[in-house]
C-alpha cells in the first residue's frame, strides 16, 4: 500500500473514532449513529462544468469515511445541462422550473431530505469536501458547524474583502458573538433547527446569513471550523450591489430578534448632540434658554429609546410565547 493509501485510511479511522463516541440519544436513536446519515444539499445554477467532479468528490469522501449519505442537488432553473450532468454523477435532482434563488434552492432541498443532519455546499467546486466528515465530527457539541474560510489557502477576490469585513463587523455587534465567517457556504445544521426559521430565511444569497445570525442570537451552539477556499469554477452569481442587500438584511434580522441593538446607537447620537449643542447653547453662545434643536433632539431620542425598549419587550416575549421548536444540543444533554 502507498503513502497516500496510508494516508487516507489513517484519516478515515480517526473520523470514524470521534463521531463512535457516545452520548445522549434523541426519540431513541443514539446520536453517534445518526450523526452518521447525512443529507448534501447542492444548489446549482448553470454549474455544468463543476458539479459532476464535486458530487464525485463528495461521494468518494463520504464512502471512505463510512458515512451514510444522500446527495441532493437542485437545479435552480439552469439554461445548461447542470441537472443531466448531475443525474449521470449519481445524485437525485430537484429542478425548479425557473431560477428562484440560493435561498429556495436550499429550502427545497431541505424540505426534500431524507436525514436530519444537512450538509450545504456549493457546486462551483470551491469548498473543501474532504472536511466534511471533520465537520460532521464537530456536530456531537454543536447545533451548526460552519466551515470559516480562514485557512491558509483562501481565494476570495480582493474586491469583496471591503465589504465582507464591515459586514462582519456588523452581524458581530448584533449577535454579541464574534464570527470568523458570516455567509460561508459550507456547513452542518439540524434539519428542524433550520426548518423553524424558514419564514424568515431569505431565498438569495442572505440564507446563510441570516441562519447564522438567528441561531447566534437564538443562542445555539455554533461551531467554526479553519477551511481553504479555493478559485471556483466559471462565473460568480454574487455582484456588487448584495453587499447594500446584506446590509439591510442584517438590519432587519437585528430588528427581529435584538432591535435595542439598532435603536440604542440612534439614542446615543441624539443624546450627545442635545447635551453638546446644550453646552454650546448655554456656555459659549450666552443664551438664557435651551435652543429648540437641542430639545427635539433628546425628545427624539427619548421615543427612540421608548421604541426600542418596547420592540425589545416583543421580541423576547414572542420568543418565549413561541419558543424554539429545535432544542439545541446543550439542551439535550441537560445543560439547558
Amino acid at each position: 500500500m502507498d503513502a497516500e493509501s496510508q494516508t487516507l485510511e489513517e484519516w478515515t479511522d480517526t473520523v470514524e473514532q470521534r463521531l463512535a463516541i457516545p452520548r445522549d440519544g434523541v426519540n431513541g436513536i443514539p446520536v453517534a449513529a445518526a450523526a452518521k446519515r447525512i443529507s448534501v444539499i447542492i444548489p446549482a445554477y448553470n454549474e455544468e462544468h463543476a458539479v459532476d467532479k464535486v458530487i464525485r468528490h463528495i461521494g468518494y469522501v463520504l464512502s471512505e469515511a463510512r458515512i451514510e449519505h444522500e446527495i441532493v442537488v437542485v437545479d435552480d432553473g439552469s439554461a445548461d445541462t447542470t441537472a443531466r450532468v448531475a443525474e449521470q454523477a449519481g445524485a437525485t435532482v430537484l429542478r425548479h422550473s425557473c431560477n428562484r434563488g440560493y435561498g429556495a434552492s436550499l429550502k427545497t432541498g431541505i424540505l426534500a431530505a431524507k436525514y436530519d443532519t444537512i450538509c450545504i455546499t456549493d457546486a462551483d467546486g470551491t469548498y473543501p469536501a474532504e472536511r466534511i466528515p471533520e465537520l460532521l465530527a464537530e456536530m456531537k457539541t454543536a447545533d451548526m458547524v460552519v466551515g470559516a474560510r480562514t485557512g491558509p489557502s483562501v481565494a476570495i477576490p480582493l474586491v469583496r474583502k471591503p465589504a465582507k469585513w464591515v459586514l462582519n463587523k456588523l452581524a458581530n455587534y448584533v449577535t454579541q458573538a464574534k464570527i470568523p465567517d458570516l455567509n460561508s457556504g459550507l456547513r452542518l445544521f439540524h434539519r428542524d433547527a433550520a426548518m423553524q426559521y424558514f419564514h424568515i430565511l431569505s431565498d438569495q444569497f442572505s440564507f446563510t446569513t441570516t441562519i447564522t445570525m438567528a441561531m447566534l442570537c437564538d443562542k445555539y451552539a455554533v461551531t467554526y471550523v479553519p477551511i481553504d477556499y479555493k478559485k471556483r469554477t466559471g462565473k460568480s452569481k454574487i455582484v456588487p450591489w448584495d453587499a447594500a442587500n446584506f446590509t439591510m438584511l442584517i438590519l432587519r434580522v437585528a430588528m427581529l430578534f435584538k432591535p435595542l441593538r439598532v435603536f440604542l446607537p440612534c439614542v446615543l447620537v441624539c443624546f450627545l448632540y442635545a447635551t453638546v449643542k446644550t453646552f454650546v447653547d448655554l456656555f459659549i453662545t450666552g443664551d438664557r434658554m435651551i435652543s429648540t434643536t437641542a430639545a427635539v433632539s433628546a425628545l427624539g431620542g427619548l421615543q427612540i429609546l421608548l421604541i426600542g425598549m418596547l420592540g425589545e419587550g416583543i421580541a423576547t416575549r414572542l420568543k418565549y410565547m413561541g419558543g424554539t421548536r429545535y432544542p439545541g444540543v446543550l439542551s439535550r444533554r441537560g445543560y439547558r
